[in-house]
């Protein structure tokens, strides 16, 4: 424990700014809780909107990216609701969480994942007991996990009206489309106004890769992502053709920002929420055929294409490693290192060490993770972290389309949430992303109002409908 304080304190700011810091969070922080006690819908729009942002914090010669305001609104909503519900409980004698039925039905209900996303968040805790990589795995506790948990809980209970999720929409939407544009004029000055990771790569790729103010051009193609599996649903779902004009012009705008990122795992992740929403809309007949046909002809572009476009497939120095940008070699040495220890792994966060331990390597990028959750989560926390990590998806995925059908909010919802799983099994960052919370919560709060809309071949406009209580 005191090598694990040791190491912590050496990646803090200094005294100083650690004080002037806490003072000016401490202020924002009642100015927010304030706001959020007059008015609920706050909370909610705050969180949305501060979701993407992430702030470089450097110390110890190691710079990290943190949600620092989603951490604040995270904070402003623990005053201004958790703690008074909490006080409401306990005077009422209705503090505390109900035990888990046994019953196999329940662990596809909004109260079994709640359970199994906690039970995720302690096993982590317990695994970091023995990591080789203890502070890594007590900042992704405290940075991460914990904030993201709480952000869950205060979500998960919002009253998500038709008027809510249409303003929370809009705020990502927007964010989004302002993104997008920061991206085209990195493209265009060939030069990022962040991350000097990104800019390093650039100038070995022979194409230019932005990320806007992500830090990372994946994580801005999924954000991206994700926004255009929500537009696609209101512009398949609503009848007025103003909607759907501006619908197609951002996606247009968006789909540009997306292919300059260069993120195929990102263009995967888009593609398989596009096909949700088709078998949900046409069917899953017509989907499949499509979907078939699709890859029938990517696959004859890629083949007819001159060789400097197969992405590191064909070539003199054509193979599985270079197509995949180096993944494959990690996955190869993830999957050892589970072989090694397959119970219970080396820990939560320990991957990085353990993978540069084996494979005698000193490449700080290559190594950061296994860009592939289900082998990271196999290495750190073995058999055991991955059976929970399985019951966790069954039962998301079980509430999430369970009953979708009849309400478009909830379809997008499971349809985004389909895709960043997908994301994450060819990059990084599942649990460690505020998304996965806020589209488990939001999933969880709908599917506890029920489906007061009609199926879709109504062909009603958005607006004309009404979502939740």
């Amino acid at each position: 424990m005191s090598q694990l304080a040791a190491t912590l304190a050496t990646k803090l700011p200094s005294t100083g700014a650690l004080l002037l810091g806490a003072v000016v969070a401490a202020a924002v922080i009642g100015a927010l809780t304030v706001l959020m006690r007059r008015h609920r819908d706050a909370l909610p729009m705050l969180a949305v909107l501060a979701l993407p942002f992430r702030v470089p914090i450097s110390s110890g010669g190691r710079t990290v990216n943190l949600l620092v305001p989603l951490y604040l609104v995270v904070a402003a909503g623990v005053f201004a609701h958790l703690i008074p519900a909490l006080r409401t409980a306990y005077r009422t004698g209705a503090l505390g969480l109900s035990r888990p039925r046994r019953e196999l039905a329940f662990w596809g209900t909004p109260a079994g994942m709640t359970w199994l996303l906690g039970a995720s968040v302690l096993l982590y805790a317990l695994q970091t007991a023995y990591s080789s990589d203890a502070a890594k795995g007590a900042e992704n506790l405290l940075f991460f996990y914990i904030p993201f948990g709480l952000l869950f809980a205060l979500l998960s209970v919002v009253r998500w009206s038709r008027g809510l999720l249409v303003r929370c929409l809009a705020i990502v939407v927007a964010e989004a489309v302002l993104f997008a544009g920061v991206g085209f004029i990195e493209y265009a000055r060939k030069s990022l106004f962040l991350n000097p990771k990104v800019v390093a790569a650039n100038e070995f790729d022979n194409y230019f890769r932005v990320n806007s103010v992500f830090f990372d051009p994946s994580i801005y193609g999924r954000f991206l992502a994700l926004v255009m599996i929500a537009v696609c649903t209101v512009v398949l779902w609503t009848a007025n053709r103003r909607i759907v004009l501006a619908g197609a012009c951002v996606l247009a705008w968006l789909l540009a920002g997306l292919v300059t990122s260069f993120s195929q795992s990102s263009i995967a992740a888009l593609l398989l929420g596009l096909a949700v929403l088709g078998a949900w809309r046409y069917g899953v007949r017509v989907t499949l055929l499509t979907s078939a046909g699709v890859l029938v002809l990517g696959l004859a572009v890629l083949l007819a294409a001159p060789k400097n476009l197969h992405f590191g497939l064909k070539g003199s120095s054509g193979s599985a490693s270079n197509a995949t940008s180096g993944r494959s070699t990690l996955i190869e040495g993830g999957l050892k290192l589970f072989a090694k220890r397959p119970l219970q792994g080396y820990g939560s966060g320990s991957f990085e060490t353990e993978y540069r331990r084996v494979s005698d390597t000193t490449n700080q990028n290559a190594v950061s993770a296994s860009h592939t959750i289900p082998v990271t989560i196999s290495a750190e926390q073995g058999l055991i972290g991955l059976a929970l990590y399985v019951a966790l998806l069954v039962s998301a995925f079980a509430v999430l389309f369970t009953g979708a059908g009849r309400s478009p909010p909830r379809i997008a919802i499971a349809a985004c949430f389909a895709a960043l799983v997908l994301h994450t099994w060819t990059y990084a960052d599942f649990l460690e992303d505020p998304f996965t919370w806020t589209l488990l919560a939001l999933g969880a709060a709908l599917a506890r109002a029920g489906d007061p809309i009609p199926a879709p071949a109504a062909a009603q406009p958005l607006e004309a409908q009404v979502v939740g209580p």
